[in-house]
């Protein structure tokens, strides 16, 4: 059911484009081939598990911690369905 100027299943339609969004910005951080033996940017040794655990390892966990903290300050809002983005 939908209300004012939008169309029946509009909310869903957003709720879907947030969700694929996610989806791709995590699939588009996942590493893959062969893992650094040191860290790309503090050149500390990157332990043999997290290298087979993690295919493509480049970062030690203090760095890789370090740069998800500061990634996730990122909005997540969704322009598609914002006012904003209609009005264009």
């Amino acid at each position: 059911m939908a209300g004012g100027w939008s169309r029946d299943g509009a909310v869903q339609d957003q709720i879907d484009a947030s969700v694929e969004d996610a989806v791709q910005r995590a699939r588009s951080r996942l590493t893959a081939g062969e893992s650094a033996v040191r860290c790309d940017e503090c050149e500390s040794i990157i332990p043999e598990a997290r290298r087979r655990a993690i295919p493509g390892v480049r970062l030690c966990i203090a760095c890789q911690a370090a740069r998800e903290k500061q990634e996730s300050f990122s909005g997540g809002i969704n322009r598609r369905g914002s006012k904003d983005s209609q009005l264009r």
